[in-house]
């Protein structure tokens, strides 16, 4: 493994990948002295076919039932995506949040495929000791890309344990990333690859990068732009942990991010202000568009009302 050759990754993930998922993923197989073997699924959610999401062009009775399911959970912040809903019928696209189902993925066909159920205590996820045994023999290193928060055996079963993204930099935002960000009217952001404890965004930081977000009109523009840059930090963190004299980057708890629980985007007054912000973005970007060129707006990448990015 790790220094007698090539470094093992193992996917934790749910039946599906985003698009900036995969491309994350073949960018790390291109690399020189990187294997995945094994690819663990989680099995606890319902089967369907993932990338008949990729092409929703129209409102149907199913929407409005969704709606007020998400409603009742999500409250104001449920006007939030269903803005976004609506922008993707009128056009946006919403490439980097393609569903791609596993089995589909090119770069995982190798790899040996598992599916299981993990242990769920209140929001936590524990992993059944047979699929950690197998994580732990064959793979230096989990990458989790599903299963929500995890704790457990399988943090510390690999040799370098598991690693996670956060979409902002765990020493300023933790909990909610980008919805702050943009709502607190940031000009940067960054993306944090960190080893996962049993904690929530407090692991050690394995990779880190920021971005501007200076022409970003909307959320979604940030989230775009923080899952661009995640694709290229993960092989950028993999890359470290081949590095022998490499250690991960432990922050003291002192040093850590204000927690931004998501109970505050349910709120109409964060709701409201990001929802401004996104309607004047568009309309600004729209107009700009116009001046420039006369040509319509394309609009901005969309999300997954289902599966928001955190």
């Amino acid at each position: 493994m790790v220094g007698d050759g090539a470094t093992t990754v193992g996917i934790l993930t749910e039946p599906f990948l985003y698009e900036w998922q995969v491309r994350a993923i073949e960018r790390l197989r291109a690399a020189p002295g990187v294997e995945i073997p094994l690819v663990v699924h989680n099995a606890s959610g319902g089967e369907r076919e993932a990338e008949s999401w990729n092409e929703k062009n129209r409102l149907a009775l199913a929407d409005l039932t969704q709606f007020l399911e998400v409603f009742r959970t999500e409250r104001a912040w449920t006007f939030v995506l269903a803005a976004r809903t609506v922008g993707r019928l009128l056009g946006d696209e919403p490439t980097l949040w393609h569903r791609h189902s596993v089995e589909n993925v090119d770069a995982l066909a190798d790899a040996e495929h598992v599916r299981c159920t993990p242990r769920t205590d209140g929001n936590w996820n524990e992993l059944p000791d047979d699929v950690v045994a197998t994580l732990a023999a064959r793979c230096d290193v989990g990458l989790r890309f599903g299963f929500g928060l995890v704790r457990g055996t399988v943090l510390t079963a690999p040799e370098h344990g598991v690693l996670s993204f956060h979409p902002a930099d765990i020493r300023q935002y933790r909990g909610m990333g980008p919805p702050v960000i943009f709502h607190d009217g940031r000009e940067h952001a960054g993306a944090t690859l960190q080893r996962l404890n049993e904690s929530i965004d407090g692991g050690e930081i394995v990779a880190y990068d920021e971005v501007s977000l200076e022409d970003c009109a909307t959320l979604w523009d940030v989230f775009d732009r923080l899952a661009t840059l995640q694709i290229r930090l993960l092989t950028d963190g993999i890359e470290n942990l081949q590095d022998p004299t490499f250690e991960p980057r432990a922050v003291p708890d002192e040093r850590l991010g204000e927690f931004y629980p998501r109970d505050r985007r349910r709120t109409l007054a964060f709701s409201g202000r990001v929802l401004g912000k996104n309607l004047s973005g568009r309309l600004r970007r729209r107009f700009g568009r116009l001046r420039a060129s006369g040509g319509p707006d394309s609009g901005s990448a969309s999300v997954d009302p289902e599966h928001p990015p955190e």
